[in-house]
């Protein structure tokens, strides 16, 4: 079993598969497609962060990958369907940064409310400016938080700590957490709020919809922060806005193009202005969540490969797969649709299989069963499962 780790993922990863028993290549940068393709040769599992982009085509040229991981929250930089196609199980850690985001989110908030990045630049340029003059308190301000997934509805209880009035706007109807205010519209949060903040998630949807058109609606000298997707801003409108003084700061820390590696050369039309606070796509980037998700991500790969465990991924059906019953489990990702169960089950009767066990769970468009069964499995039984219409992929797992 042979493993690419790329993007530098934290080493916990690359323990935990190598105890595993699987050979590890690590490389530190992203690849390209053409890269991508040459390096998945003979590997069986990958794992990226956020700029590796698994394309249709590098899905195709490579249908022997069995399962992505990947080491990030965000799973736009995937093919999530073709993947499903290829039978390919894609994971990620929704949840292990989230605390690292939330912090960085509220630093930044306090930054830009005492002004703290351009007195520090005035510092170290040798200017004592001791002033109070356009510095204030978050307590008692108002935070808009567009977006209350596991990210925006931490920070509502963060802010609300730090004294803050928070309103919230979601796509979906979700319950307040504390004292938070849910908005019926993003006009309305907008227009209510001094500091707005993006926690929106990669759908397609959400490409560009913040511009000219959104900062207009925001009231004058207000903050803005975007820590989700850097696609989902236009970052020439912000920076009118700041120029005109309408926005009074921003933290930006994704950009619709990023750089590939540490290193490697970075431009952006914000650079250069006050009280803008610049960082490279870090916040995620702590110890702490980069080892959490490190160790998740590292053991969704291993019990996909020795249970057939499938829970929480987020482009197939989840099933919780413990140790196998049986001396043979057979995992067969298919089409939902009506009998496909009855089939299996009547070749695997046909060719005198015993079944000790089995489970089955359905998401959209796709099926996975897992059996297991009592003694060896010919291979004819697992060619005629292959040949079903209805057959993604068909996995043997053995104890014998």
């Amino acid at each position: 079993m042979k493993v690419l780790l790329l993007e530098n993922i934290h080493e916990v990863a690359h323990e935990a598969l190598v105890d595993a028993g699987y050979t590890v290549d690590t490389r530190s940068g992203a690849l390209d497609e053409t890269e991508l393709i040459e390096a998945l040769e003979g590997v069986d599992m990958l794992g990226i962060r956020s700029k590796t982009q698994i394309t249709a085509e590098v899905l195709r040229a490579r249908p022997e990958l069995q399962a992505i991981g990947a080491f990030c929250i965000g799973t736009n930089q995937i093919d999530l369907e073709e993947a499903a196609q290829a039978g390919t199980v894609v994971f990620n850690a929704p949840f292990s940064n989230t605390r690292s985001v939330v912090e960085l989110a509220m630093a930044e908030i306090i930054s830009m409310a005492r002004h703290l990045t351009d007195k520090n630049a005035a510092l170290h340029a040798g200017v004592w400016d001791k002033s109070a003059k356009g510095a204030h308190e978050v307590r008692g301000r108002s935070l808009g938080i567009v977006g209350y997934g596991n990210i925006g509805s931490q920070l509502s209880v963060i802010a609300e700590a730090f004294g803050m009035h928070v309103s919230y706007y979601d796509l979906d109807d979700k319950l307040p957490l504390g004292n938070a205010r849910r908005c019926d519209s993003l006009e309305e949060l907008l227009q209510s709020c001094e500091t707005v903040t993006l926690h929106v998630d990669g759908r397609n949807g959400n490409a560009g919809n913040f511009g000219a058109e959104q900062f207009a609606l925001m009231r004058p000298r207000s903050l803005f922060l975007n820590l989700s997707r850097g696609f989902v801003v236009d970052l020439e409108a912000l920076r009118d806005s700041l120029v005109s003084g309408h926005v009074a700061g921003a933290a930006v820390d994704v950009f619709p193009s990023e750089p590939k590696s540490a290193g490697d050369p970075f431009t952006s039309c914000l650079q250069g202005l006050p009280n803008v606070i610049l960082t490279p796509h870090v916040g995620g980037s702590t110890e702490e969540a980069q080892y959490d998700i490190g160790r998740y991500v590292s053991a969704k790969l291993r019990d996909y490969q020795s249970t057939g465990a499938t829970t929480m991924s987020v482009n197939v059906p989840g099933v919780t797969a413990p140790q196998a019953v049986g001396d043979t489990r057979i995992l067969h990702l298919h089409r939902n649709v009506p009998g496909v169960l009855a089939r299996v089950n009547t070749i695997l009767s046909e060719g005198g299989a015993n079944i000790d066990g089995q489970q089955l769970s359905t998401k959209g468009e796709y099926g996975y069963a897992v059996t297991d069964l009592a003694g060896s499995v010919d291979q004819a039984v697992v060619d005629r499962l292959r040949a079903l219409e209805e057959t993604v992929e068909v996995r043997l797992i053995s104890t014998l």
